[in-house]
Protein backbone atom coordinates (compact mmCIF):
# COMPACT_ATOMS: atom_id res chain seq x y z
CA UNK A 1 0.00 0.00 0.00
CA UNK A 2 3.04 2.29 0.36
CA UNK A 3 3.16 3.40 -3.25
CA UNK A 4 -0.21 5.15 -2.83
CA UNK A 5 0.99 7.05 0.19
CA UNK A 6 0.94 10.51 0.04
CA UNK A 7 2.22 12.92 3.00
CA UNK A 8 0.29 15.06 4.41
CA UNK A 9 0.58 18.70 2.80
CA UNK A 10 0.87 21.77 5.60
CA UNK A 11 -0.32 24.65 4.33
CA UNK A 12 -0.50 28.00 5.87
CA UNK A 13 -4.07 27.23 7.38
CA UNK A 14 -2.95 23.89 8.55
CA UNK A 15 0.12 25.57 10.41
CA UNK A 16 -1.50 28.09 11.96
CA UNK A 17 -3.98 25.57 13.48
CA UNK A 18 -1.74 23.73 14.75
CA UNK A 19 0.21 26.17 15.95
CA UNK A 20 -2.20 27.57 17.90
CA UNK A 21 -3.34 24.48 19.37
CA UNK A 22 0.30 23.27 20.41
CA UNK A 23 0.68 27.10 21.82
CA UNK A 24 -2.86 26.84 23.57
CA UNK A 25 -2.27 22.99 25.17
CA UNK A 26 1.33 23.89 26.46
CA UNK A 27 -0.92 27.10 28.20
CA UNK A 28 -3.30 25.06 29.83
CA UNK A 29 -1.10 22.64 31.48
CA UNK A 30 1.45 24.66 32.72
CA UNK A 31 -1.29 26.83 34.44
CA UNK A 32 -3.37 24.06 35.61
CA UNK A 33 -0.35 22.55 37.27
CA UNK A 34 0.85 26.42 38.41
CA UNK A 35 -2.53 26.63 39.65
CA UNK A 36 -3.10 23.12 41.34
CA UNK A 37 0.46 23.74 43.66
CA UNK A 38 -0.97 26.80 44.94
CA UNK A 39 -4.36 25.88 45.16
CA UNK A 40 -3.67 22.12 47.06
CA UNK A 41 0.22 22.62 48.12
CA UNK A 42 -0.52 18.90 49.34
CA UNK A 43 -0.75 17.66 45.98
CA UNK A 44 2.86 16.48 44.48
CA UNK A 45 3.90 17.92 40.93
CA UNK A 46 3.33 14.12 39.24
CA UNK A 47 -0.60 14.22 40.70
CA UNK A 48 -0.80 17.26 39.02
CA UNK A 49 0.98 16.90 35.75
CA UNK A 50 -1.12 13.89 35.70
CA UNK A 51 -4.47 15.62 36.09
CA UNK A 52 -3.38 18.25 33.51
CA UNK A 53 -3.63 16.05 31.02
CA UNK A 54 -6.03 13.53 31.49
CA UNK A 55 -8.59 16.75 31.91
CA UNK A 56 -6.86 18.44 29.12
CA UNK A 57 -7.47 15.14 26.57
CA UNK A 58 -11.39 15.23 27.95
CA UNK A 59 -11.84 19.43 27.58
CA UNK A 60 -10.46 18.39 23.44
CA UNK A 61 -12.85 15.52 23.32
CA UNK A 62 -15.92 17.57 24.39
CA UNK A 63 -14.51 20.72 21.91
CA UNK A 64 -14.16 18.05 18.64
CA UNK A 65 -17.34 16.92 19.75
CA UNK A 66 -18.73 20.02 19.43
CA UNK A 67 -17.50 21.53 16.56
CA UNK A 68 -19.64 19.38 14.05
CA UNK A 69 -22.94 20.44 15.74
CA UNK A 70 -22.01 24.36 15.87
CA UNK A 71 -20.64 24.18 12.16
CA UNK A 72 -24.71 23.00 11.44
CA UNK A 73 -26.33 25.18 13.21
CA UNK A 74 -23.60 28.25 11.78
CA UNK A 75 -21.36 28.20 9.00
CA UNK A 76 -18.71 30.29 10.89
CA UNK A 77 -17.52 27.41 12.63
CA UNK A 78 -16.35 25.87 9.59
CA UNK A 79 -13.13 26.84 9.59
CA UNK A 80 -12.46 24.63 12.90
CA UNK A 81 -14.07 21.69 11.32
CA UNK A 82 -11.85 21.86 8.37
CA UNK A 83 -9.50 20.65 10.58
CA UNK A 84 -10.97 18.61 12.88
CA UNK A 85 -8.78 15.50 12.54
CA UNK A 86 -5.58 17.51 13.54
CA UNK A 87 -7.52 18.26 16.83
CA UNK A 88 -8.21 14.51 17.70
CA UNK A 89 -4.48 13.28 16.94
CA UNK A 90 -3.27 16.13 19.53
CA UNK A 91 -6.59 14.67 22.20
CA UNK A 92 -5.48 11.17 21.27
CA UNK A 93 -1.63 11.98 22.18
CA UNK A 94 -2.59 13.81 25.66
CA UNK A 95 -4.56 10.73 26.35
CA UNK A 96 -1.87 8.40 25.78
CA UNK A 97 0.68 10.23 27.60
CA UNK A 98 -2.19 10.40 30.35
CA UNK A 99 -2.37 6.55 30.02
CA UNK A 100 0.93 5.57 30.01
CA UNK A 101 1.73 8.11 33.26
CA UNK A 102 -0.49 6.57 35.35
CA UNK A 103 0.48 3.42 34.37
CA UNK A 104 3.73 3.70 35.59
CA UNK A 105 3.00 5.88 38.25
CA UNK A 106 0.52 3.78 39.78
CA UNK A 107 1.13 0.01 38.31
CA UNK A 108 4.93 -0.30 38.21
CA UNK A 109 5.44 -0.97 41.82
CA UNK A 110 3.67 -3.17 44.04
CA UNK A 111 4.55 -2.87 47.71
CA UNK A 112 7.82 -1.62 46.29
CA UNK A 113 8.41 -4.60 44.56
CA UNK A 114 8.46 -3.76 40.60
CA UNK A 115 5.28 -5.36 38.82
CA UNK A 116 6.47 -8.05 36.19
CA UNK A 117 3.29 -6.39 33.49
CA UNK A 118 2.15 -2.88 34.37
CA UNK A 119 -0.82 -3.20 31.62
CA UNK A 120 -2.01 -7.00 33.68
CA UNK A 121 -1.87 -5.02 36.65
CA UNK A 122 -3.95 -2.21 35.79
CA UNK A 123 -6.51 -4.69 34.41
CA UNK A 124 -6.75 -6.86 37.64
CA UNK A 125 -5.94 -4.47 40.26
CA UNK A 126 -9.34 -3.21 40.90
CA UNK A 127 -12.10 -6.31 41.10
CA UNK A 128 -14.91 -5.12 42.74
CA UNK A 129 -17.45 -5.21 40.03
CA UNK A 130 -20.36 -5.42 42.89
CA UNK A 131 -19.69 -1.97 44.32
CA UNK A 132 -20.31 1.54 41.83
CA UNK A 133 -17.77 3.49 44.25
CA UNK A 134 -14.66 0.67 43.44
CA UNK A 135 -15.49 -0.38 40.39
CA UNK A 136 -12.64 -1.38 37.84
CA UNK A 137 -13.09 2.22 36.30
CA UNK A 138 -9.96 1.43 34.26
CA UNK A 139 -10.93 -0.43 31.88
CA UNK A 140 -13.37 2.04 30.60
CA UNK A 141 -9.79 3.83 29.91
CA UNK A 142 -8.08 1.32 28.36
CA UNK A 143 -11.21 0.81 25.87
CA UNK A 144 -11.47 4.56 24.78
CA UNK A 145 -7.66 4.86 24.57
CA UNK A 146 -7.69 1.50 21.85
CA UNK A 147 -10.59 3.03 20.09
CA UNK A 148 -8.99 7.10 19.49
CA UNK A 149 -5.63 4.74 18.75
CA UNK A 150 -7.71 3.72 15.73
CA UNK A 151 -9.33 6.42 15.03
CA UNK A 152 -6.11 8.67 14.86
CA UNK A 153 -3.99 5.83 13.05
CA UNK A 154 -6.53 5.66 10.23
CA UNK A 155 -6.85 9.27 10.15
CA UNK A 156 -4.97 10.01 6.99
CA UNK A 157 -6.76 10.85 4.11
CA UNK A 158 -4.65 7.77 2.62
CA UNK A 159 -7.24 5.34 4.89
CA UNK A 160 -10.00 6.96 3.44
CA UNK A 161 -9.65 6.33 -0.15
CA UNK A 162 -8.70 2.80 0.87
CA UNK A 163 -11.41 1.91 3.18
CA UNK A 164 -13.84 4.10 1.44
CA UNK A 165 -16.11 7.21 2.52
CA UNK A 166 -18.87 4.95 4.55
CA UNK A 167 -16.29 2.24 5.84
CA UNK A 168 -14.52 5.06 7.08
CA UNK A 169 -17.34 7.16 8.45
CA UNK A 170 -18.59 4.00 10.30
CA UNK A 171 -14.77 3.70 12.14
CA UNK A 172 -14.90 6.91 13.53
CA UNK A 173 -18.96 6.96 14.75
CA UNK A 174 -16.82 4.95 17.18
CA UNK A 175 -15.65 8.51 18.86
CA UNK A 176 -19.24 8.11 20.82
CA UNK A 177 -18.49 4.80 22.31
CA UNK A 178 -15.06 6.01 23.19
CA UNK A 179 -16.80 9.40 24.86
CA UNK A 180 -18.97 7.35 26.84
CA UNK A 181 -15.87 4.95 28.11
CA UNK A 182 -14.09 8.42 29.29
CA UNK A 183 -17.16 9.69 30.92
CA UNK A 184 -17.60 6.14 32.37
CA UNK A 185 -13.76 6.54 33.48
CA UNK A 186 -13.38 9.47 34.82
CA UNK A 187 -16.89 9.37 36.80
CA UNK A 188 -16.32 6.13 38.40
CA UNK A 189 -12.60 7.02 39.29
CA UNK A 190 -13.90 10.18 40.88
CA UNK A 191 -15.73 8.19 43.08
CA UNK A 192 -12.85 6.39 44.57
CA UNK A 193 -10.83 9.39 45.04
CA UNK A 194 -12.19 12.46 44.85
CA UNK A 195 -14.20 14.15 47.58
CA UNK A 196 -15.15 17.32 46.09
CA UNK A 197 -17.93 17.33 43.46
CA UNK A 198 -16.51 20.24 41.58
CA UNK A 199 -14.85 17.28 39.03
CA UNK A 200 -17.90 15.07 38.74
CA UNK A 201 -20.19 18.56 38.01
CA UNK A 202 -18.08 19.48 35.06
CA UNK A 203 -18.42 15.80 33.56
CA UNK A 204 -22.00 16.62 33.95
CA UNK A 205 -22.19 19.58 32.52
CA UNK A 206 -19.91 18.27 29.47
CA UNK A 207 -22.65 15.19 28.84
CA UNK A 208 -25.43 17.32 28.81
CA UNK A 209 -23.63 20.15 26.50
CA UNK A 210 -22.73 17.79 23.90
CA UNK A 211 -26.24 15.72 24.01
CA UNK A 212 -27.86 18.84 23.91
CA UNK A 213 -26.11 20.12 20.68
CA UNK A 214 -26.33 16.80 18.92
CA UNK A 215 -30.76 16.61 19.65
CA UNK A 216 -30.96 20.45 18.43
CA UNK A 217 -29.42 19.69 15.57
CA UNK A 218 -31.62 16.73 14.83
CA UNK A 219 -34.59 18.37 15.86
CA UNK A 220 -33.86 20.74 13.01
CA UNK A 221 -32.97 18.75 10.31
CA UNK A 222 -35.62 16.62 10.92
CA UNK A 223 -37.37 18.13 8.41
CA UNK A 224 -35.05 17.03 5.43
CA UNK A 225 -35.27 13.38 5.83
CA UNK A 226 -39.02 13.13 4.91
CA UNK A 227 -39.31 11.81 1.79
CA UNK A 228 -40.81 13.79 -0.84
CA UNK A 229 -44.51 12.78 -1.28
CA UNK A 230 -46.78 13.63 -3.99
CA UNK A 231 -48.14 11.89 -7.31
CA UNK A 232 -45.00 10.52 -9.66
CA UNK A 233 -45.52 11.69 -13.03
CA UNK A 234 -45.82 8.89 -16.15
CA UNK A 235 -42.12 8.80 -16.28
CA UNK A 236 -41.66 8.35 -12.35
CA UNK A 237 -40.27 11.99 -11.51
CA UNK A 238 -41.36 13.49 -8.54
CA UNK A 239 -41.71 16.95 -7.51
CA UNK A 240 -39.17 18.18 -5.41
CA UNK A 241 -39.58 22.57 -5.75
CA UNK A 242 -40.26 25.43 -7.24
CA UNK A 243 -38.01 27.16 -9.73
CA UNK A 244 -38.21 30.00 -7.75
CA UNK A 245 -36.93 28.21 -4.33
CA UNK A 246 -33.93 27.52 -6.05
CA UNK A 247 -31.17 30.09 -5.37
CA UNK A 248 -28.31 30.59 -7.89
CA UNK A 249 -25.55 28.99 -7.14
CA UNK A 250 -27.16 27.06 -4.26
CA UNK A 251 -29.28 23.99 -3.80
CA UNK A 252 -32.28 22.82 -1.87
CA UNK A 253 -31.92 19.67 -0.28
CA UNK A 254 -34.21 17.00 -0.49
CA UNK A 255 -35.05 13.12 0.03
CA UNK A 256 -35.29 10.64 -2.63
CA UNK A 257 -35.14 6.90 -1.69
CA UNK A 258 -34.35 7.20 1.47
CA UNK A 259 -31.30 9.53 0.64
CA UNK A 260 -30.94 12.86 1.07
CA UNK A 261 -30.19 14.60 -2.85
CA UNK A 262 -28.78 18.20 -3.73
CA UNK A 263 -30.83 20.04 -6.00
CA UNK A 264 -28.73 22.81 -7.62
CA UNK A 265 -29.70 25.82 -9.57
CA UNK A 266 -26.34 27.20 -12.24
CA UNK A 267 -27.80 30.30 -13.70
CA UNK A 268 -30.60 28.68 -16.23
CA UNK A 269 -29.56 25.19 -15.51
CA UNK A 270 -30.83 22.72 -12.94
CA UNK A 271 -28.66 19.83 -12.03
CA UNK A 272 -28.97 17.10 -9.10
CA UNK A 273 -26.51 14.94 -7.12
CA UNK A 274 -26.25 12.95 -3.94
CA UNK A 275 -25.55 15.27 -0.77
CA UNK A 276 -22.98 12.70 0.41
CA UNK A 277 -19.27 14.26 -0.70
CA UNK A 278 -16.81 11.35 -1.23
CA UNK A 279 -14.59 12.65 1.08
CA UNK A 280 -16.34 12.25 4.87
CA UNK A 281 -19.88 12.37 3.61
CA UNK A 282 -20.19 16.19 4.39
CA UNK A 283 -23.53 18.01 3.21
CA UNK A 284 -22.94 18.94 -0.57
CA UNK A 285 -26.11 20.69 -0.66
CA UNK A 286 -24.93 22.97 1.77
CA UNK A 287 -22.27 24.10 -0.29
CA UNK A 288 -21.68 26.04 -3.34
CA UNK A 289 -21.35 26.49 -6.94
CA UNK A 290 -18.15 27.93 -7.65
CA UNK A 291 -16.36 28.34 -10.85
CA UNK A 292 -18.95 26.09 -12.80
CA UNK A 293 -17.78 23.44 -9.70
CA UNK A 294 -20.00 22.10 -6.39
CA UNK A 295 -17.24 23.07 -3.44
CA UNK A 296 -18.07 21.12 -0.52
CA UNK A 297 -18.67 22.90 2.24
CA UNK A 298 -16.59 20.43 5.07
CA UNK A 299 -13.06 20.29 2.65
CA UNK A 300 -13.55 21.82 -0.39
CA UNK A 301 -13.83 18.70 -2.24
CA UNK A 302 -15.33 19.88 -5.94
CA UNK A 303 -17.81 18.21 -7.92
CA UNK A 304 -19.05 19.04 -11.54
CA UNK A 305 -22.70 19.24 -11.35
CA UNK A 306 -23.92 17.66 -14.07
CA UNK A 307 -21.93 14.37 -14.37
CA UNK A 308 -20.49 14.45 -10.30
CA UNK A 309 -17.41 13.63 -11.12
CA UNK A 310 -14.18 15.98 -9.62
CA UNK A 311 -12.09 17.36 -12.04
CA UNK A 312 -8.99 15.92 -13.19
CA UNK A 313 -6.27 14.93 -11.97
CA UNK A 314 -8.81 13.76 -9.04
CA UNK A 315 -10.81 10.87 -9.13
CA UNK A 316 -13.94 11.25 -7.12
CA UNK A 317 -17.49 10.39 -8.33
CA UNK A 318 -20.93 10.82 -6.75
CA UNK A 319 -24.31 9.68 -8.60
CA UNK A 320 -26.41 11.88 -10.08
CA UNK A 321 -29.86 12.13 -11.24
CA UNK A 322 -32.61 13.16 -14.07
CA UNK A 323 -34.51 16.32 -13.41
CA UNK A 324 -37.37 18.03 -15.38
CA UNK A 325 -38.49 21.68 -15.21
CA UNK A 326 -42.10 21.87 -16.00
CA UNK A 327 -44.71 24.91 -15.53
CA UNK A 328 -42.02 26.29 -13.09
CA UNK A 329 -41.71 23.45 -10.72
CA UNK A 330 -38.53 21.04 -10.65
CA UNK A 331 -39.55 17.30 -11.16
CA UNK A 332 -36.63 14.15 -10.15
CA UNK A 333 -36.76 10.68 -10.86
CA UNK A 334 -36.13 9.09 -7.69
CA UNK A 335 -33.40 6.46 -8.75
CA UNK A 336 -30.12 7.82 -8.69
CA UNK A 337 -27.96 6.84 -11.31
CA UNK A 338 -24.44 5.26 -11.42
CA UNK A 339 -21.91 7.68 -9.82
CA UNK A 340 -19.86 9.78 -12.28
CA UNK A 341 -23.15 9.20 -14.80
CA UNK A 342 -23.05 12.42 -17.22
CA UNK A 343 -26.78 13.73 -17.07
CA UNK A 344 -27.94 17.11 -19.47
CA UNK A 345 -28.98 19.49 -16.79
CA UNK A 346 -32.67 20.48 -17.22
CA UNK A 347 -33.12 24.31 -18.39
CA UNK A 348 -35.38 26.95 -16.31
CA UNK A 349 -37.49 28.17 -19.01
CA UNK A 350 -37.06 25.49 -21.69
CA UNK A 351 -40.85 24.54 -21.45
CA UNK A 352 -41.52 27.78 -23.04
Amino acid sequence: MGHAYRAVGWNRQKKIYDRTLGLGLIAYLVLFVVVGLLRWPEHSEETLALRALGTGALLLLHVILSIGPLARLDHRWLPLLYNRRHLGVLMFCLALVHGVFATVYYHSLTDGNPVVDPLISVLSANQRSDSLAHFPFEIFGVVALAILFLMAATSHDFWLANLTAPVWKALHMLVYVAYASVVLHVALGTLQGETSPVLSGLVGVGVVWVLGLHLVVGWRERGLDRPTTGSPSAEGYLDVAAVDELKDGQAKIVTLSGDRVAVFRNGDEVSVVSNACQHQNGPLGEGRIIDGLIVCPWHGYQYQPRCGRSPEPFTEKIPTFRAQVRAGRVWVHPTPLPAGTDVEPARIGAEA
